[in-house]
């Protein structure tokens, strides 16, 4: 992602010094993450292990570039981060059953609910020792994160009151769960940089819209038609009965659309919320049902519902380059409009 965030020559110094930055970074993940329990050790370190873009880190990094560049607090803050995403995945997992992740068993999947939920504890308590280490603005930050991930994930447990719309309902979920943690990394960088305070507005907003966007995005990926290229079996997230928004805009089409209608009572039946049948199952019937499936999946994918869910994730992301309107022009504002670019052509 970073080749094309800073494409030009003229930004190679500042992309220099986010790579130099994220090389500290990483160093200090696999430090902070280790524990001296050895089985506290092999699962909070497991997903760390597995990869990840460091997506979070690197915005920590860039807007760092706004004040006095990566300094050790800045460091600090985008592992404290990072490490609060990761404990995220260990939680996120076992309230979605999921088998999988960057490409390995899930730690559900292995060690069971109860040590991935603890494992994930032991993360965000690390992920605390470092921010408090930081004064008590990065404790009130983290805290304050900590508040709006558990609530996105309440939320999304809970479901929309009946007088609630479920857009705007799934909208602020997406927001809490992941706008709130880009939005927080972003921020980071311009306190503990000592950049100028008025662009700390600005920056929260730039995280909170397109981490929208990022999970819009996601929405329609889970469709795609190439899951050796974006890593997922298409409607992974439609058979776990994960709530997406082509599944949203489906059922409000559904009320007035006869075809819409028939779509969503097919995907019911075949999909939504059914798993496929096991590895071990009779070949015959495991067949026909990824083929069902597949083809299910395929007519979601084309049809306008998903088509509007792409058109509102590059919304949100128009928006969120709209609100760096305030930044100062140079390298670290078009590697930030570069980054949302990048975000939202993920599904091409």
């Amino acid at each position: 992602m970073s080749d094309r965030i800073f494409a030009t020559a003229a930004d190679r110094s500042l992309a220099k010094s986010i790579d130099a930055g994220l090389e500290h970074v990483e160093a200090g993940l696999l430090r902070e993450v280790g524990f001296a329990d050895a089985i506290a050790d092999v699962t909070t370190r497991y997903l760390l292990n597995a990869g990840g873009k460091r997506v979070r880190p690197m915005l920590t990094l860039l807007t760092a570039h706004l004040g006095d560049g990566v300094t050790e607090e800045v460091i600090t803050a985008a592992q404290a981060i990072e490490i609060t995403h990761l404990a995220s995945l260990y939680h996120d997992d076992v309230m979605d059953d999921a088998d999988m992740r960057r490409g390995v068993p899930s730690a559900q999947a292995v060690w069971g609910n109860s040590v991935a939920i603890l494992a994930g504890d032991l993360l965000f308590a690390r992920a605390s020792q470092l921010m408090a280490g930081l004064g008590e603005g990065a404790i009130r930050l983290q805290a304050d994160t900590f508040e709006r991930l558990v609530l996105g994930q309440l939320h999304e447990t809970v479901g929309p009151n009946p007088e609630d719309d479920p857009v705007e309902h799934y909208i602020n979920v997406l927001a809490d769960k992941t706008g709130s943690l880009i939005a927080a990394a972003a921020q980071a960088g311009i306190i503990f940089s000592n950049a100028p305070r008025e662009l700390e507005r600005p920056i929260i907003e730039f995280g909170e819209r397109i981490g929208v966007a990022f999970q819009l995005i996601d929405d329609v990926i889970d469709l795609s038609q190439q899951p050796e290229a974006t890593g997922k079996v298409p409607g992974t997230d439609l058979h776990a009965g994960v709530v997406t928004l082509p599944l949203l805009r489906l059922r409000e089409m559904a009320l007035t659309d006869a075809g819409a209608a028939d779509l969503l009572e097919r995907l019911q039946q075949h999909v939504l919320g059914i798993p496929l049948p096991e590895l071990d199952a009779d070949p015959v019937v495991r067949a026909e049902a990824i083929a069902r499936s597949a083809a299910l999946v395929d007519e979601l994918r084309e049809h306008a519902v998903t088509t509007a869910t792409l058109a509102e994730a590059h919304r949100w992301a128009r928006n969120a380059v709209a609100a760096l309107a305030p930044l100062p022009d140079g390298s670290v504002k078009k590697a930030l409009t570069r980054f949302a670019d990048t975000i939202v052509e993920r599904s091409s």
